[in-house]
């Protein structure tokens, strides 16, 4: 196969990209829609021809086949001969997804059974008020966000969240925690993540100040598979929830890691998540790759991050209860894309994966909005709108989305100088991109199609770009190092001022 920047198709994108009018002067009416989700492209600087030509890109990089091999159970993360199979985390009971001779799908559903029972029994149990959630990075980033966001659906006890191995984080937390009343979800694959071990064991001498050892069975839950170093810790055998190694630590929130999800808002409304999320699944399978919306948000962000050396995307739902989702995105996308090698070891000739940064409604626009406006590089950004409030405050609600709507506007048209008065300060060039993703309400399902579609969108791009989306080498150097000074003492000079008394 050909390299990227040597393919035809690179090449006639960037004679499109120098051919075409400015933004503002284009007239796109770019829409999509699916099962109570609403993009609307039209404020792209893009035309028909740039769609069809980025479309023929991604055919050159085999790119409906690399979807396929994803989906069917292929070792797609070659780096660490892994399958990649999160998509079947939410396939219905029905479904048959192979992998190395087992249907993966009796596992998934046996794990979903077990998770419905031990949420359902909590629920009604008025002796656990609290649940507190020790993981990091895909442990917390995923099952946090969907809490957040779904929080007018909870009705179970109140869910915390400690990742930080900072000692304020878990300590702040069990600050007027009672331990006879509160349950501890220790999320970690291996049982040897050292923030999760380590705020695990913190939690456990804090426990046992008033309680037994063997009250540990009952107040603590591990999500995990290393039985021998569950059992160590003191949790029972029956309250450690499984999942599969082909389950990524930014695409497990659809697995038992999901757990506190459960117990937050219910069993039923998780399921209602994971149908959602399947539903947006066969969409990218299914749909033509130009009406595909993973598809088209994935070349999009190719396009600007190769064409038009856009160096950030800012993602800005305006909807408060959103308000984890950009660094939720961050993982995803940074985690995913944020390398410079090929799967198979050769150095990219290209630039890969955009910074990735935002927040939620106004508090944005009061804050780093400047710079998207008025700044010397070109930041695209998707706006993320609610149409329907879940408390009814319609005046709040109508005020959300008129700022939303009119920021897009502005980034698109801007302000020129007879406009602003002669003004040169209040100048806007305009010409920003913008996507906007339109939610008919912030239910489960919808949530897990926003997710999902997300997911697949940094799919397409890693594609693209030929990586390994799906490891992380990047993550393991600093624990690697950080162990070592641990082990081995104060290294440097600035070392010892910092970690000798």
């Amino acid at each position: 196969m050909a390299l990227l920047t040597q393919k035809p198709q690179w090449e006639n994108l960037k004679r499109l990209k120098e051919e075409l009018p400015e933004l503002k002067k284009l007239k796109n009416d770019l829409t999509l829609e699916h099962k109570g989700l609403y993009l609307d492209y039209s404020k792209n600087a893009i035309s028909h021809q740039v769609i069809a030509e980025l479309v023929a890109l991604a055919k050159s990089c085999e790119l409906e086949q690399w979807r396929d091999k994803m989906f069917t159970g292929e070792k797609i993360n070659n780096t660490e001969d892994r399958a990649v199979l999160h998509t079947a985390l939410r396939a219905p009971r029905e479904a048959v997804v192979n992998f190395q001779g087992e249907n993966v799908m009796l596992f998934i559903h046996n794990t979903l059974k077990r998770m419905n029972a031990a949420s359902g029994a909590l629920r009604v149990q008025e002796n656990i008020t609290d649940i507190v959630n020790i993981g990091i990075g895909g442990s917390d980033l995923g099952p946090y966000m969907v809490c957040e966001a779904l929080k007018h659906y909870a009705s179970g006890p109140q869910v915390h969240f400690v990742s930080n191995v900072d000692g304020a984080h878990i300590n702040e937390t069990l600050k007027g925690l009672n331990p006879k009343t509160t349950l501890f979800l220790i999320a970690s694959k291996t049982f040897t993540t050292q923030e999760t071990m380590t705020n695990a064991h913190t939690a456990r001498a804090w426990f046992l100040k008033s309680m037994q050892e063997s009250d540990i069975a009952n107040h603590f839950m591990a999500l995990s598979t290393n039985l021998d170093a569950v059992t160590d810790f003191g949790i029972a055998r029956e309250n450690m929830f499984p999942f599969k190694d082909w389950v990524g630590g930014r695409y497990s929130l659809w697995s038992s890691i999901g757990l506190s999800i459960c117990m937050a808002i219910g069993f039923d409304k998780f399921e209602e998540l994971l149908a959602g999320a399947h539903a947006m699944d066969m969409h990218f399978k299914t749909a033509p790759l130009d009406h595909n919306m993973p598809v088209l948000l994935g070349l999009l962000g190719v396009w600007y991050r190769n064409f038009w050396n856009a160096e950030a995307h800012a993602i800005l739902p305006y909807a408060q209860n959103l308000h984890r989702f950009p660094a939720f995105l961050q993982q995803m996308d940074m985690e995913s894309n944020g390398k410079t090698v090929t799967r198979y070891g050769k150095k990219t000739d290209y630039d890969t994966g955009p910074i990735i940064f935002g927040e939620a409604g106004t508090n944005g626009q009061h804050a780093f909005y400047q710079l998207i406006h008025q700044g010397s590089s070109m930041i695209p950004a998707d706006f993320i709108l609610v149409k329907k409030p879940y408390n009814g405050n319609h005046d709040h609600h109508k005020k959300l989305l008129a700022n939303g709507l009119a920021q897009t506007d502005a980034l698109m048209h801007g302000q020129t100088l007879s406009q602003a008065n002669g003004d040169p300060h209040r100048v806007f060039n305009g010409n920003v991109p913008t996507n906007t993703i339109v939610l008919d309400e912030l239910t489960p399902f919808n949530l897990g199609q926003l997710i999902a579609l997300y997911e697949h969108k940094v799919f397409v791009q890693g594609t693209i770009w030929d990586l390994n989306s799906f490891d992380q080498p990047g993550v393991e150097l600093g624990k690697t190092l950080a162990n070592k000074i641990l082990n081995d003492g104060p290294q440097t000079k600035l070392h010892k001022y910092v970690l000798e008394d």
